[in-house]
Order: C-alpha cells, then sequence, then structure tokens
C-alpha cells in the first residue's frame, strides 16, 4: 500500500513522471496501431485514452510497451507497465484477479456471417454444427462455448481478428463472433463485400483498464480522471475522431459516470478445465503421430533420393532438405493454410499435419541419410561378393545396422515434434499449449495452467523414450 502511495504521489507531481501502459499494436486500428507516418509510434482510440488518462494524473506523457494481447493482464501483474489497454475486455474474473478501471466504452458482440446466409442466419441457434470463430480468451470465445452444448456450434479459436474474416469469405468457417468495432473494421477492409454484419447484436460488453491487483489507489484516480472525460466530452471527441461513436455509446457514457459498481465474480475451478486439457491434449498426440508417420515416410524417400538416385533426384532432394531446414516452421504452416488457399483449400488439422510432416522429414531425412552412410563399407562389399543385390544389401545388412543408429535420433525429433506441435494454434488448432494459454488468461496466473501441460507432456513424451531406449537396446543385443 505504501509503495502505490508513494507512486500516486510522484505521477501526480507536473511533469515529474511517466504513465507507462500496455497494448498490442498488432490488434490495428482503431485500437491500437503502428502509425503509418512513423511506424515507431502508435496511435489508435486507445492510445488517446492513455494520453487523456495520463494529462489527468499530471503525467509528462504516456509512453506505449508492446505485448500480447492475451497475457496483458499477467504483464500488468509482473510491474512491465502501470496500465493496460488494447480492447481489454470487464470480466468478473479480471475484476476478482485485478484493479480494473470503470468502463469507458461499451462494444457489441455481432456475427458475421457471408452474403449469401443472411436470410437464413439471424442467431447463435441457427447456426447448429456450424464452425463459428472468435478471437481465443474472449468474451465471444466464452458465449460459444456456452452455446456449444445446446446448439452444437464448434467454436474455431483465432489469434488474430484478421483471419477470421478472411476465412469466413474463404468458406473454412460459417460465421465470426467478433466486437462491433473489429467487424466494421474487416468489412471495410474487405470493400465491404464477401460477408454482411447482423444487425442484432448477440451480447454487450465493455472495454476497461487493467492495473496490478495492488495499484487500487491509483485505479481510483484514473476512474477520476475517465469520470471527467466522460462529462467534458473529451472521450466522445476521441471515440467521433476514430469514427466509433454512435448513439448506443452517447447513452453508454451518460450512465457510466455514476460511481462504480461492484460485481461478484465467480470463482474459476481449476478441476473445470480438466476435460478441456484433456481433449487438447488428445489432438496434440493424434497430430504429433500422424506428423511423424508422415516425417519418416518421406525421410526415407528424400534420404534413399540421395544415396541411390540419379544425379537429378539428388539435386532436388537436397535442395528440398536445404529449403525446408533453412525456413521457418511458422512460415512454412503460414504458406501451406493460407497462401495455397487460392489453389486447395486444405483443413486446419491437414495442414498441420503436412507442415509438421514435410518440416520433419527434412531432418529425418538426413538422420537416416547419416545412419545408413554409418554401415562399414566392408559390410557392403562383403554383401556384393556373396551375389546379394543392392536391395538385398539394404534389406539384410545396411538397414536393420542402421536403424540402430537412427533411434535415438528419431525418438528426439518426435519429442521435438511434439512440442512444436504448439506452434499451429495458428492456424486454429486448439491444441495442449493453446488450450493452457485460454485456461491462464481466464484464471489471470500461468502457474497452474503451466504445471498442469507441462504434466501432460511429460505424460505423453516419457513413455516414448523408455521405450525407445529399450527397443535401442534389444537391437543392439541381435548385433549386425
Amino acid at each position: 500500500m505504501l509503495a502505490t502511495l508513494v507512486l500516486l504521489l510522484a505521477i501526480q507531481q507536473p511533469h515529474s513522471r511517466v504513465l507507462v501502459w500496455g497494448g498490442d499494436a498488432e490488434g490495428g486500428a482503431p485500437f491500437v496501431e503502428a502509425d503509418p507516418a512513423d511506424p515507431s509510434q502508435v496511435r489508435g482510440f486507445d492510445v488517446d485514452v492513455a494520453a487523456r488518462i495520463a494529462r489527468g494524473l499530471g503525467a509528462r506523457s504516456a509512453r506505449f510497451v508492446q505485448v500480447q494481447w492475451s497475457n496483458i493482464d499477467q504483464s500488468v501483474e509482473r510491474g512491465d507497465f502501470t496500465l493496460g489497454l488494447s480492447g481489454v475486455e470487464d470480466t468478473p474474473t479480471r475484476r476478482a484477479r485485478h484493479a480494473v478501471t470503470i468502463p469507458y466504452f461499451e462494444f457489441r458482440e455481432v456475427l458475421a456471417v457471408r452474403a449469401d446466409d443472411q436470410r437464413r442466419i439471424h442467431a447463435l441457434a441457427d447456426l447448429r454444427g456450424r464452425r463459428v470463430a472468435t478471437l481465443g480468451a474472449t468474451i465471444a470465445y466464452d458465449l460459444l462455448l456456452a452455446a456449444r452444448d445446446s446448439t452444437g456450434i464448434i467454436p474455431i479459436s483465432y489469434d488474430d481478428d484478421v483471419h477470421p474474416y478472411t476465412d469466413l469469405v474463404a468458406g473454412r468457417v460459417d460465421a465470426v463472433l467478433l466486437d462491433h468495432i473489429i467487424a466494421q473494421r474487416a468489412l471495410r477492409r474487405n470493400g465491404n463485400t464477401g460477408f454482411v454484419i447482423l444487425s442484432q447484436p448477440v451480447a454487450l460488453g465493455h472495454y476497461v483498464g487493467v492495473l496490478a491487483r495492488g495499484n487500487s489507489v491509483l485505479r481510483d484516480s484514473i476512474d477520476a480522471v475517465l469520470r471527467d472525460a466522460m462529462r467534458d466530452g473529451s472521450l466522445e471527441e476521441i471515440f467521433r475522431r476514430w469514427g466509433i461513436w454512435d448513439d448506443a455509446q452517447g447513452a453508454f457514457l451518460a450512465t457510466a459516470v455514476s460511481p462504480r459498481s461492484t460485481t461478484a465474480a465467480a470463482p474459476v475451478q481449476a478441476l473445470a478445465y480438466l476435460p478441456s486439457l484433456l481433449r487438447a491434449a488428445g489432438v496434440t498426440l493424434l497430430l504429433s503421430i500422424l506428423s511423424m508417420t508422415l516425417a519418416v515416410v518421406v525421410g526415407l524417400a528424400l534420404a534413399s533420393g540421395r544415396l541411390y538416385g540419379a544425379l537429378p533426384i539428388r539435386v532436388l532432394t537436397t535442395a528440398y532438405i536445404e529449403l525446408v531446414r533453412g525456413t521457418p516452421l511458422l512460415l512454412q504452416l503460414f504458406v501451406i493454410y493460407y497462401g495455397l488457399a487460392g489453389i486447395v483449400r486444405l483443413p486446419a488439422l491437414l495442414a498441420a499435419i503436412l507442415a509438421l510432416g514435410l518440416n520433419y522429414a527434412a531432418y529425418e531425412a538426413e538422420i537416416y541419410r547419416g545412419a545408413l552412410e554409418a554401415v562399414p563399407r566392408t559390410q557392403l562389399e562383403a554383401g556384393r561378393t556373396l551375389g546379394f543385390s543392392e536391395a538385398q544389401i539394404l534389406r539384410l545388412v545396411r538397414g536393420p545396422q542402421a536403424l540402430r543408429y537412427a533411434l535415438a535420433p528419431m525418438t528426439n525429433d518426435f519429442v521435438a515434434l511434439l512440442k512444436d506441435s504448439s506452434l499451429v494454434s495458428v492456424i486454429t488448432v486448439v491444441e495442449l499449449t493453446k488450450q493452457t494459454a485460454i485456461y491462464a488468461t481466464n484464471v489471470g496466473s500461468w502457474v497452474v495452467p503451466g504445471a498442469l501441460c507441462a504434466a501432460v507432456y511429460l505424460l505423453m513424451s516419457l513413455p516414448l523414450s523408455r521405450f525407445a531406449r529399450r527397443l535401442e537396446r534389444r537391437l543392439g543385443k541381435q548385433g549386425p
């Protein structure tokens, strides 16, 4: 408490302090985005709100810190910045775990559907069995989860608010549920074609600022600044400047000036997330097994091509291996899922399997090539002397020995692939790490979710390592 009072007194000294606030510029306008005139600076209505708060507190200026949107709560508790803004939603869980300001903007959760579906789809109930996209760890995502059991909706979680709408137009999802600001921006970006926004909102929500739980005194001062901004019209001016003002916003601000009301927060039960984590673990395991199977098959083909193929085959296989190993897996995921969408629209899970499998095939190929070349040449010459064909030498002499050499690095690769599968969340596959991130965002801490996630990964990887060691010992006893 004493530290908070010192901070508050210091920041209220004219021109003595800088209000450090955090947000996510990746979310884009009108929240926070890089200024096209000077990319080192940011602009947006939350930038202006932060500046208005800084002036009201007597700070010299407001300084922006970039942070991933889903990590704003954790970063503000760590002390990375004092205030978190950037379309931060007002939820009971957030109020229970942090110091949260009064709401300063009211948004509507709206459905976007393709133009040819607007006559048949008017509400969530009309999307039974359909794929509905949204951002993970948001009110919209919680609404879809709540509707899943009653309507059969299939929630699809994204890490950004751009690809849900591009996938809607492409036919990968059937609807998008997000804030009306985001939906309207996406519609303008799409040239006002491809999809429509349904007029009836699904729900209402509010944006707030979030501070560390111990900063309640500073939070109360920010509340006073926000109320002043509502009274003197400066908030309205900001919202009008960014084209997000309407009559509903005016009615909200007229009532928001009154003193804060407290909302009881429902406790978050850790055990309630276990079924979701286990389902996500199943997705991770299935994805890893299928991807590794593909990697082994393609890797064997690549290694064979490099060792036994004609010159053009050797050149092509070498080029593939160097290209895949020299470019990021994340880039390959985007190319296969989004880049090839104009040619073939792969389901997200299939795209993930292909990307992981084809990426790890390059590494497997080098493991197999090295293992095959490690077999003594004298044994190969002995096989040829005995009249064995090259295929027989590979099957009877070279292959079994190479398998022993390759087994340990193959196991390491599978464990690495198991962990790299977390990257596929960028193309809407909700695997173990993504589900854990949603869990951590909802409970406001990574301690318990992280421990559970690590335990599940270990439960999946340790038996595999033990099996590989036993198999390696058994093969070693058999000899060449």
